[in-house]
């Protein structure tokens, strides 16, 4: 945390200078620059579908608001910066840039996934590409040995959480990209729960890195987002391509609300990171809470990889309840008060959930339980509140179950 990078930013003239900013700055300064029209610092929300060109083909860069637009290049450069990479695509949601990131393969291939992620990443790749030809097997990705050994001929992509959703295992990124790229084979790390701040997986060789930026990017759960950034220019003009043919962009009000919540991400995860390792702490130490998980619990299996490749542990904590019910649990959830029942994660404001009812509802109960994903789990979004509220109100919930 807090090392330098060297990024390209274009200036006013519209020239470029090399900088070395810390993450901080970087945050603030990427890709945004004063409007060169009025002087404004913020970025304009430039709420137009169409450009004029003074003749056929000859315009100043834009000509159509589903190609481009430049409040979302700016977001675009700024999120390159963020991630160090070649080029960011942004689009309508976390699930349109993951479906543009399959689209790349063709029927046939094969995508090897872990076996605990995000339920509505599994609907995607099981119910939408599975009917279309591209097929998916779901492996846990911590013995690196046995997930080589699961490779096979098709298989053309290699899909990573880390942390994953709900159980936060840690994935070692580089030892799996190091493996793909020997194979050929691509890797993508949805990067959705660490966020650029905590981690920065095409530093490990990663080829691709998605973010739902509707969560830690966003920072405040009012808008809906998601962007790609590559390694490669080959990569990111076949994604533009697909942005562009298909569609599913975001609209210039959602990235302007994106840069500005950028802008205080690394404040706000810090924060929360701190009061995460507190929470899980309390929870750990609670008779009634059966096992907690959290990458920075000095036993956790993942915990010296996740030094090595995050910043700090994040701000997600999951715990199972005693009695292994989703009538159990249910109780607990509707005893918070501060913690808010909801789906989506990495606001400024907590949120409690159940996955197994909630945001993995579309995978089979079996294929749940077999990964550990059982019926009293319960998953926080800690967020930067006061820390001494958020632990008397989880006290309270978990004093009134019976």
């Amino acid at each position: 945390m807090g090392c330098p990078f060297r990024f390209w930013i274009p200036t006013f003239a519209n020239h470029h200078v090399k900088l070395f900013m810390k993450f901080g700055t970087k945050a603030i300064h990427a890709g945004v620059d004063p409007d060169p029209t009025t002087g404004a610092v913020m970025t304009p929300i430039y709420q137009t579908s169409t450009y004029a060109q003074a003749a056929p083909g000859a315009h100043k860069g834009y000509e159509y608001a589903r190609t481009g637009n430049p409040t979302r290049t700016a977001l675009e450069q700024n999120l390159t910066a963020l991630e160090n990479g070649h080029a960011a695509v942004c689009f309508s949601s976390g699930l349109a840039a993951m479906d543009a990131v399959v689209r790349l393969l063709s029927p046939g291939d094969e995508v090897l996934a872990c076996d605990d992620l995000y339920g509505g990443s599994y609907r995607l790749l099981t119910r939408v590409h599975g009917p279309f030809g591209i097929k998916s097997r779901f492996e846990g990705m911590s013995d690196i040995a046995a997930l080589e050994a699961s490779v096979r001929p098709e298989t053309r992509l290699i899909w990573i959480e880390t942390p994953t959703n709900p159980l936060l295992n840690i994935v070692d990124i580089e030892a799996i990209c190091q493996m793909a790229s020997a194979k050929g084979i691509l890797t993508c790390v949805d990067n959705t729960f660490a966020s650029p701040y905590l981690q920065n997986p095409l530093d490990f060789g990663a080829d691709l890195v998605l973010h739902s930026a509707t969560k830690y990017l966003g920072g405040h759960s009012d808008l809906v987002h998601g962007a790609v950034i590559t390694r490669s220019v080959s990569l990111a003009e076949r994604l533009r391509f697909l942005q562009n043919a298909v569609g599913a962009v975001p609209g210039p009000q959602d990235c302007f609300l994106l840069l500005r919540g950028i802008k205080t991400l690394h404040l706000r995860v810090e924060r929360a990171c701190q009061n995460a390792a507190l929470i899980a702490d309390f929870l750990r130490n609670h008779p009634r809470i059966n096992r907690v998980y959290y990458p920075g619990f000095p036993d956790h299996p993942g915990h010296a990889i996740a030094r090595r490749q995050m910043r700090d542990f994040g701000a997600m904590v999951s715990f199972n309840l005693h009695t292994d019910t989703l009538e159990y649990a249910a109780k607990l959830l509707a005893n918070t008060h501060l913690f808010t029942l909801a789906e989506s994660l990495g606001g400024v404001e907590s949120l409690i959930g159940h996955p197994a009812s909630m945001t993995h509802a579309s995978i089979p109960r079996e294929d749940r339980i077999r990964v550990g994903l059982t019926d009293s789990l319960i998953r926080l979004s800690v967020g930067i509140e006061d820390v001494d509220d958020l632990l008397a109100d989880l006290a309270a919930a978990i004093d009134h179950l019976p």
